[in-house]
């Protein structure tokens, strides 16, 4: 069992920075891949990153290559999310999420989920 919980979000202006974080609970932590997702109103929950369960490996969506990285460190058991360049259209809720297999990024691959964290980007 994992728990989740996400911070960092908040309001900001176009070309602005926020950095997610997620705290995991649990003593495995390094055995979870974990993943970024968003959720606009009206819209799918859609991929954002990934990153592996050694932290290697990311892969992160097309819309926000160049912007956004992924990190995180095992030993405080917390997974990142560096937004910078942040655009109107990034505004959503924000999840993290565990996964017990590396390089997924389909949502039904993910077991543990957050509460999610708004992100509110202003024109």
């Amino acid at each position: 069992q994992v728990q989740l919980v996400e911070s960092g979000g908040g309001l900001v202006q176009a070309g602005g920075s926020l950095r997610l974080s997620c705290a995991a609970s649990g003593r495995t932590f390094s055995s979870y891949a974990m993943g970024w997702f968003r959720q606009a109103p009206g819209k799918e929950r859609e991929f954002v990153g990934r990153i592996s369960m050694s932290g290697t490996s990311t892969h992160l969506t097309d819309s926000v290559k160049g912007r956004f990285t992924i990190s995180r460190d095992n030993a405080k058991n917390t997974v990142y999310l560096q937004m910078n360049s942040l655009k109107p259209e990034d505004t959503a809720v924000y999840y993290c999420a565990a996964s017990g297999t590396n390089y997924v990024s389909s949502p039904r691959y993910y077991n543990y989920w957050g509460q999610g964290t708004q992100v509110t980007v202003s024109s």
